[in-house]
Parts: structure tokens; C-alpha cells; sequence
């Protein structure tokens, strides 16, 4: 891969993420700041990201590889999602919002998928020139937030006119891409959606790893649908820029998962990303912008802990019991379920402890947040006591 293709595939990757970050971290503000929304509103459309995770597959896996070159059908889809992006900053109607919100998720989340096709396509060893493009991805999250906390517009449309400029952008961009012919011939659905992977129910531990990453999608739905409107009630100024540090320390804890993982073994890197939900939770139900500020913090730099050592440790655990022949159906069954179902019934459940405890139009955000330390110190003990896969990753 040249240094022209490589700069390239960086810049598609910057946009890629920096779009995502520039309005999915803030709009839970933005509802409940410019539609009144309650928090059931606002989960329906952080779930209308997870109903998307589920659909997207088949966009890809049906139709793109079939008929479309990558690049080409990956900057349609940025070009109308930018569409999209201004029409949620246009209307005043929740639920339309939140319809507007379902169709772009539809439109954007084949383009992950997609990218990494385009980018994959023009590499000779992924293993090693992959990691340092995806990179370039988890900075323009950064930069996006930093953006829209220095500018101090998280709870204002222009977020969306920020991210539907740069997906307008992207989408132009991508007929420069490198070429990405169509296969011709599509996976099956069986394929698609991941269920040849449904093997790997046999085995019994991987059961109880599979039902705790399902499970632990709810208090990871209370970060993504709450945090951001949580701070800004809390007082914290610049609260988007600051939940940058939770996407910095998770670049910075990925690279001690090879270290960390022959060491102390699958296990114990789950149950440590378990137990940093536990805690971050505990950081946000009693930290405040006074003397307890320094817990705030705590319970967004966690962010890395409770990502990448359950996610990306359970994402190579699954490939690794999975093995050569079905390590793709596998992982698009692992995403299905926790970006998928699981993040549906999280975010549905999340709005309904949110309005559950408001009162007298004020949320109980001590309350709220405990919710999520029960289930993620629930799911904590569930897999302690019934995983037993001692097997070396």
C-alpha cells in the first residue's frame, strides 16, 4: 500500500467517525434542550442506531456486494445521509425527529461496514496496516467532540450542520476511493446475519459470555443515551469536549489488551471490564462539579476499561473459539447481538428508569444511575460463578 492510498484511506476514515461523533455523543442534549423530549423519547432514537446495526448486514452483505462498487454506493449513502442530517435540524416534532434519526441510522451504518471493505481491499497485510488507518477514525471522534465542545454548540443544531457537512464531504470523497468492484455474488443470509456461528452455542461457557455481553449492552445504553445530558445538568461546562477523554482512554487502554490478556486470561480481563461499569456508575451517582468533581472525570475516563476490555477482548475470544471457517458469521452474530438487541433493549430500558425518576420535572440522576450498577454488578457475579472456558485465547 502506497503513501498516497494510505493518506487516502485515513481521510475516509477520519470522516467516517468524526461524522458519527459529531452529533450521536450530544443529541440527548439536543432533544431534551429544543423537543422537550422525555427519556423514553430520547431512547427510541439512540435505538434507532441499534435497529439499524441489525439491518445493516443485509444492505451490505444482500445488495452492496452485489450490485455496487464500495466506494461508489458508500458516497451515495453519505450524500443522502447528509440530507438526512439537515432535516433533523429542521423540524420541532419529536417523533418525526426520531424518524429522521431511524432513516439516516439506515443510510450510515452500512458505510462502517463499507470502509472497511474499501480499506481492506487495497491492503496486502491487514494485520499490520489496518490498525494504524482505523486510528485515524477514533481522532476524528475526538476531534469532533473537541469541536463541538469549544464551540459550545452541543445543544443546538448546528451539530447536525456540522456532521452533514462532513458527510457531504465524505460522500464526494469516496468517488476518489480506490476501486471496489462488486463480488457479483452475495453471501446467504445464513451468512449475513451470522447464524452458521450458532455452533458456538454448544460450547457452555461461550452461552454465558454471549447472555453477559447481551446483558451489559443496558448499562452500556445508560452512557451513550445519558451522559451527555447528565454533565450539562451537572453544570460541567464543555461536557462534550470532556467526554473526549473516555475516546482517548480507549485508544490508549486497546494496546494493553495483547499484554494484559496472556497474563491474566479471558476471564479476568471481562470481569475487569465488568467490574468498570460498576465503578464508572458509582463515579456518576455521586459525583458533583464541587468537591466530587474528580469522580465525574473517573466515570468518563473508565469509558476505556469498560470498552475495550469487554468488547474488544469478547470480539477476540469469539474469533478465537470460533476458528477460520466461521470467524466472519461469528462476529456479525457477536455485533448483532450486542450492538443489535442488546443496545435495543438497553436503550428502551435506560428512557424508562430516566422518566421513572424525574420529579417535579427534575431527574433523579443518583437514582438513575444506581440502576445501571446493579445490572452490570449482576451480570458481574452471573458470569464469575458460570464461566469456566479456561482454554488460552
Amino acid at each position: 500500500m502506497n503513501t498516497s492510498i494510505r493518506l487516502q484511506l485515513s481521510f475516509m476514515m477520519f470522516l467516517e467517525y468524526f461524522i458519527w461523533g459529531a452529533w450521536y455523543v450530544t443529541v440527548n442534549t439536543y432533544m431534551v434542550t429544543n423537543l422537550q423530549a422525555t427519556g423514553q423519547e430520547v431512547s427510541y432514537a439512540y435505538m434507532a442506531l441499534a435497529i439499524a446495526t441489525m439491518i445493516s448486514p443485509f444492505i451490505v452483505g444482500m445488495i452492496a456486494d452485489r450490485y455496487f462498487s464500495a466506494q461508489k454506493i458508500m458516497g451515495v449513502l453519505h450524500l443522502a445521509g447528509a440530507a438526512a442530517l439537515l432535516l433533523a435540524s429542521l423540524t420541532s416534532n419529536t417523533y418525526l425527529f426520531i424518524g429522521i434519526v431511524l432513516v439516516y441510522s439506515l443510510l450510515y451504518m452500512p458505510t462502517i461496514a463499507l470502509s472497511n471493505s474499501v480499506a481492506f481491499s487495497q491492503m496486502s497485510d491487514p494485520g499490520k496496516q489496518f490498525p494504524g488507518v482505523r486510528t485515524f477514525g477514533t481522532v476524528g471522534w475526538i476531534v469532533a467532540g473537541l469541536l463541538i465542545g469549544y464551540l459550545a454548540i452541543e445543544k443546538t443544531a448546528a451539530i447536525f450542520y456540522i456532521a452533514a457537512a462532513a458527510s457531504a464531504l465524505l460522500g464526494l470523497f469516496c468517488f476518489s476511493l480506490p476501486d471496489v468492484p462488486p463480488k457479483g455474488k452475495g453471501d446467504s443470509a445464513a451468512q449475513v446475519l451470522g447464524t452458521e456461528a450458532f455452533v458456538l452455542f454448544r460450547n457452555r461457557s461461550y452461552v454465558v459470555f454471549f447472555i453477559s455481553a447481551v446483558l451489559i449492552c443496558i448499562p452500556l445504553s445508560f452512557y451513550y443515551s445519558f451522559a451527555n445530558l447528565y454533565l450539562n445538568e451537572a453544570g460541567m461546562e464543555n461536557a462534550a469536549g470532556k467526554m473526549i477523554y473516555g475516546q482517548i482512554s480507549e485508544a490508549v487502554f486497546i494496546l494493553a489488551i495483547p499484554f494484559l490478556l496472556r497474563r491474566i486470561g479471558v476471564k479476568k480481563m471481562l470481569l475487569v471490564g465488568m467490574a468498570a461499569w460498576v465503578l464508572r456508575y458509582i463515579c456518576f451517582a455521586y459525583g458533583d462539579i464541587g468537591a466530587n468533581l474528580w469522580m465525574l472525570y473517573t466515570g468518563i475516563i473508565l469509558h476505556g476499561i469498560c470498552y475495550d476490555f469487554f468488547f474488544v477482548t469478547g470480539y477476540m475470544y469469539t474469533e478465537n473459539r470460533a476458528g477460520e471457517k466461521i470467524k466472519s458469521a461469528a462476529q456479525g452474530l457477536f455485533t448483532f447481538a450486542t450492538y443489535g438487541l442488546g443496545m435495543v433493549i438497553g436503550t428502551l430500558f435506560s428512557g424508562m428508569v430516566a422518566d421513572y425518576y424525574m420529579l417535579n420535572g427534575t431527574r433523579q440522576w443518583q437514582s438513575i444511575w444506581m440502576v445501571p450498577v446493579y445490572i452490570a454488578a449482576a451480570v458481574m457475579i452471573y458470569f464469575m460463578l458460570a464461566f469456566r472456558d479456561k482454554k488460552p485465547v
